[in-house]
């Protein structure tokens, strides 16, 4: 692959020292181990502030917030992407409304952009060669905006160049099941170009899955079936309805892990080691190209697909600002989204970005007028790169990743803030489910009258709880956002929250114009969000959620959560692969022996929690049970869990690929070895796995016990 370095390393290494500075100097000053003079050691949440801060959370800021994000595109590494994270700076190191402290730490990433000078082209070719049709290599200007030069053109990032010619076969998701299927029918696959659709596995492994089956390219398409409830004439979508028009095509990074490719578990300084970019695993192995539905209904026969991607190593930057805490400034609560987006960007990332940029302006005005410091402290980011894999969060969590594991309360995560505007959507590890229900309880639902958040998102998604009885759902964290590397990789507890649309009245599997020149600000005004009264919910919501996480005396972490998720797993397992395991004299004793201690030992640290809180309990004390509540998910880490993965050590959340909801490696150990004989590697990897869930339960339930007790 051709490799181009385009910037150097001086101003990465500079902004790096920058960010020692801000994570050393401001986060944990001397002097640290003892609260700021005049700060009461026992400072808890101030429900006057909390309430001050709902109050000035302002709609019409956000929507000029977003209105300046999204006027131009801002590819990551772009000139206007490092615009906007100077204007971020501009913003925390405001005298009036600003932060403690701000820098932009920059990295030096492989980033994988198509050739201006040979666009990449899908063409159908007569017998003689002749080219018959040709897809757009752009969208339809509709608005304005969707032209000029700073516009990418669609293309699969990370996508090899190359330029194979096949007959076409339809492939419809690119599953290794749909391959399978094609074959089974007599469909001679070799030397083909598949054409696929969106959805059911993710971009990369569409070209992974073809490539086995000796495919030469694959097309991706949106189909309107999956994101326009079927809709795909011209006056029955965008400009004239929120749905996506013909000619919009998704973009979106192939590559098959997160962060940078060539510095896996090292931040991308221009010191680090890097791997040879020609031998870099986790890219397509074949040439892929995404384009619209109306040239997907109307290619045949022969296609050519001529892809010209470049790799190039750019400067990418975080913004980091942080207040610090009054009396535990070695504690952080982090809250980020990313910056960067494949053109606008007014959902996708930028509607996250005008609230964080609101909510840090309330916060840093109380900060600045003298009224307001949180009792620990909280660091507010701008990821960079994140459209290509995650790659500014991750890179900050593998340079600080020791520090960030010792000291760092939650990270809060607001990417997309508004999908639409019907209810919240939130997902999350357990411990955090009580401290988002307490927020959404307490903030009314736009449009609604006498309606909480969390009345109205019980409406829309709800489960039933052995605890509470019917609750509102909480999602679990995959790897779409820049979550991923604090669950997966540092095993901090972490949310998402977002509002987003009535399942009930669409089918569609994300708001449709995602990762197309369409998302821009009119799209949001007129069709999302008008009147930006579902981004200030969110921008109350995720608010409350930091201050309750920053500011009270006891961690609003309820660890018993994690118990009622143990043991849905267990009965799962046990009501799935119970008989399977006995077949194989595997037992699932210890499993249930482990859960069950770790409920228990759950249940006594809430009592001692409860008892403590009507108390007036010794500093030291609500130190040393914080601690308990932060470190439990760290317990569940495990390296050597999942070596064929990467970042992923978490037992409880590592993607699952086996179909019983339980323990993904005891799903994935099973689903591997049950068409194996008796005594097989395979069968000794479910042994494996299953010793690994047991001593990290075990290991769990011995956190939560009293500090003196082993």
């Amino acid at each position: 692959m051709q490799w181009v370095k385009v910037l150097g390393g001086l101003v990465g290494a500079s902004a790096l020292l920058g960010l020692g500075i801000i994570l050393g100097r401001f986060a944990i000053p001397k002097g640290a181990d003892a609260p700021a003079p005049g700060v009461s050691v026992s400072q808890d949440l101030d429900l006057e502030i909390l309430e001050t801060v709902m109050k000035q959370l302002d709609a019409s800021k956000i929507r000029e917030n977003l209105r300046e994000l999204s006027r131009e595109p801002h590819l990551a590494s772009s000139p206007r992407d490092e615009a906007l994270a100077q204007l971020l700076l501009h913003r925390w190191r405001d005298p009036e409304s600003g932060l403690d402290a701000a820098e932009a730490p920059t990295y030096e990433v492989l980033l994988s952009f198509p050739s201006r000078e040979r666009p990449n082209r899908v063409a159908v070719v007569g017998p003689t060669g002749t080219i018959l049709f040709s897809c757009r290599q752009s969208e339809q200007n509709l608005t304005g905006e969707q032209g000029g030069p700073d516009v990418v053109p669609p293309y699969a990032a990370y996508a090899p160049p190359g330029t194979p010619q096949g007959l076409l076969v339809y492939a419809n998701r690119g599953t290794e099941e749909d391959f399978m299927e094609l074959q089974t029918q007599g469909i001679r696959l070799e030397g083909t170009i598949a054409l696929t659709r969106y959805g059911g596995t993710g971009r990369g492994a569409k070209a992974v899955n073809a490539a086995k089956h000796g495919v030469a390219g694959v097309l991706v398409y949106t189909d309107p079936a999956d994101i326009n409830d079927g809709h795909s004439s011209a006056s029955q979508t965008f400009p004239n309805s929120w749905r996506l028009p013909p000619s919009g095509v998704e973009r979106g990074s192939y590559y098959e892990y997160f962060g940078d490719p060539l510095t896996p578990y090292l931040p991308a300084n221009p010191s680090s080691f890097r791997l040879n970019p020609d031998t870099v695993p986790g890219f397509p192995p074949i040439p892929t190209q995404p384009i619209g539905f109306e040239d997907a209904k109307i290619l045949l026969c022969q296609v050519n697909v001529s892809v010209h991607n470049r790799l190039e190593l750019r400067n990418s930057s975080n913004v980091l600002g942080i207040i610090r805490g009054a009396v535990e400034p070695d504690r952080y609560v982090l809250y980020g989204n990313h910056r960067d987006s494949w053109v606008h960007g007014a959902v996708d990332p930028s509607s996250g970005t005008a609230v964080l940029l609101e909510l840090s302006r309330v916060l840093g005005t109380l900060l600045k007028k003298g009224t307001w410091r949180p009792r620990r402290s909280i660091v507010f980011a701008s990821w960079g790169a994140e459209e290509f894999g995650l790659i500014g969060s991750t890179e900050f969590t593998e340079e600080f990743f020791s520090k960030l594991q010792e000291r760092t309360v939650a990270y809060i995560n607001v990417d997309i803030s508004v999908f639409a505007n019907a209810t919240l959507r939130a997902q999350g590890t357990p411990p955090v489910q009580s401290v988002i229900f307490s927020a959404a309880k307490q903030i009314p639902a736009p449009g609604l009258d006498g309606l909480s958040i969390y009345d109205n998102w019980i409406r829309y998604f709800n489960r039933s709880s052995t605890a509470y009885g019917l609750v509102p759902s909480l999602g679990s964290l995959g790897a779409g956002s820049d979550y991923a590397p604090f669950i997966h990789f540092l095993g901090i507890s972490s949310m998402d929250i977002a509002y987003t649309y009535d399942r009930s009245k669409t089918s569609a599997r994300i708001y449709p114009t995602y990762h197309t020149a369409f998302d821009t600000f009119g799209y949001v005004d007129k069709f999302v969000d008008p009147g930006f009264s579902s981004h200030q919910a969110v921008a109350r919501t995720a608010g409350s959620v930091l201050l309750r996480l920053s500011d009270s005396l006891f961690l609003p972490l309820n660890v018993s959560d994690y118990g009622e998720t143990l043991r849905n797993f267990l009965q799962a397992a046990q009501r799935d692969l119970g008989v399977l395991l006995e077949q194989h004299s595997i037992s699932l004793g210890p499993l249930v022996t482990a859960v069950e201690k770790f409920e228990g030992a759950a249940a006594a640290l809430g009592q001692h929690v409860s008892a403590l809180q009507k108390d007036t309990p010794d500093p030291l004390q609500v130190r040393m049970l914080n601690d308990q509540l932060m470190l439990l998910e760290r317990t569940f880490l495990n390296p050597r869990a999942f070596p064929e993965e990467r970042y992923y050590s978490h037992v409880l959340w590592a993607p699952r690929t086996g179909s019983v909801a339980t323990f993904p490696g005891l799903a994935n150990a099973c689903s591997r070895a049950m068409n194996t004989s008796l005594g097989s590697a395979a069968w000794a990897e479910v042994q494996r796995q299953l010793s690994i869930l047991v001593v990290a339960l075990e290991g769990a339930a011995a956190t939560l016990r009293p500090v003196a007790d082993l």
